[in-house]
């Protein structure tokens, strides 16, 4: 059997739906190594796959990151995007030299890279190995259907709008953003691969044999030339957990009033952004709103005392309080959103680092929310949306639509598949010379 080697990126929200994907491999037979994070260790092992740490590659905690680096929380959004392209690249050097032994070591057939880990596709490109991509965001793969991300466009294949988009893709990737293509083309040559044609965005989905989506059609844009290797494979949640403790007010999640849930995710920490006017938003409305505040301090949360219909918690499995919920309100984190829309609840979504601006495009596109398109909402703004969410069936019903189409996924079995199908591919193509991926 195969011998698949996972490479991402040491953020939680990118090793944790990949975890249900080693499992599965594991079973069936495969031998799974994972390189990342030592913080990931434990759950890695726990799932059937061998731990691989980072050696000279610097281990950074991206939940953490404006408190290591407290120079990017004083940027523009759209400047921390580019802070955060110029870091990861500043580590690919070093996660190439240590994935290339690791490659020769574990006699690797197939490596797995996740998007922002671009030494994963430089060794695959490097040796001749089979390379899928992992995409635990939106997708960003360039079309002529649609205009740049984090643009307040939206799709649109007309003649005109095909010109649109194809100017607008020009001027922010080979313009405005030119330069993290210089950077990606100074890597490359540091290893001894040749200037890519592909813009930084698309290298290394064009790249790959396999692009592992994780969502559904019916949640991106679309788009008439997406390659054929592109492939929607539903949603890779983490396993929920076999145990768990109600708190002591559980009972109320099933009563009469609807129930909304805020949440800011792993990396957005301060609770003013979204917790803090969510409580205060609705206080006087007949809800029941449950927050999740993770490591947060009580005494960071506004108005003291709380408020009679809040209950917050650190952390509350989805799996066990998704079924109980009517909304969701959350900063557009992709594996939440996801979690939510495989239960069919509508979301109200406020958020525009990182990947989090195109996942509420997604939202509001979609129909299955609303789009509040900033990550500071008011109170006003927060009660406004969940009232227009709970009292207008449309939310719902798109929701519920979406929640269907995921459930016509098996996204780990359907993943494992598509793998063992590039290895034989690849298998094939050394015997025969010919291989077209996908």
């Amino acid at each position: 059997m195969p011998r698949i080697l996972f490479a991402t990126n040491s953020a939680t929200g990118h090793v944790l739906p990949a975890l249900t994907l080693a499992k599965k491999l594991v079973a069936r037979g495969h031998e799974v190594g994972w390189y990342t994070s030592p913080r990931f260790r434990n759950r890695i092992e726990a799932s059937g796959a061998t731990f691989m740490p980072y050696r000279t590659a610097q281990d950074i905690e991206w939940e953490r990151i404006d408190e290591l680096f407290p120079e990017r929380r004083q940027l523009k959004e759209s400047a921390q995007f580019r802070w955060d392209m110029t870091k990861s690249l500043g580590l690919a050097l070093d996660q190439y030299k240590d994935l290339s032994d690791i490659v020769n070591e574990f006699r690797a057939d197939v490596i797995l890279g996740d998007v922002m880990l671009f030494a994963a596709q430089f060794v695959s490109e490097k040796m001749g190995l089979p390379y899928v991509f992992y995409s635990p965001v939106p997708l960003m793969t360039l079309s002529h259907d649609t205009p740049p991300p984090d643009t307040p466009f939206r799709p649109n294949a007309s003649p005109w709008g095909r010109l649109r988009n194809r100017l607008l893709n020009w001027l922010v990737f080979r313009v405005a953003l030119g330069g993290i293509n210089r950077e990606v083309a100074q890597c490359r040559a540091r290893v001894g691969l040749p200037k890519s044609e592909h813009v930084f965005f698309d290298l290394c989905s064009r790249k790959a044999d396999l692009h592992l989506q994780t969502t559904v059609r019916a949640f991106e844009f679309p788009r008439s030339d997406l390659p054929d290797h592109v492939h929607f494979i539903g949603a890779l949640l983490p396993e929920a957990p076999s145990a768990f403790a109600a708190p002591s007010w559980w009972d109320e999640v099933k009563d009469e009033r609807p129930v909304v849930l805020v949440t800011q995710g792993t990396i957005a920490k301060n609770l003013d952004d979204l917790v803090n006017p969510t409580i205060q938003g609705l206080a006087a409305e007949d809800v029941l709103v449950v927050g999740t505040i993770g490591d947060q301090p009580l005494d960071t949360v506004k108005p003291h005392p709380l408020p009679d219909n809040v209950r917050l918690e650190p952390f509350i499995p989805f799996a066990h309080l998704l079924p109980h919920v009517d909304v969701m309100v959350t900063n557009g984190g992709y594996g939440g959103t996801h979690y939510a829309l495989t239960h069919g609840v509508p979301l109200v979504v406020a958020g525009q680092t990182e990947d989090k601006a195109e996942v509420g495009a997604r939202i509001s596109w979609s129909g299955v929310g609303i789009n509040l398109k900033t990550s500071t909402p008011t109170p006003e703004q927060v009660r406004k949306a969940v009232n227009d969410v709970l009292s207008t069936g449309h939310y719902k019903r798109r929701a519920q639509s979406m929640q269907a189409e995921f459930a016509n996924h098996d996204a780990p079995t359907e993943a494992a598949e598509l793998i063992e199908a590039v290895v034989v591919q690849r298998s094939k193509f050394k015997v025969q010379g010919s291989f077209t991926p996908g």
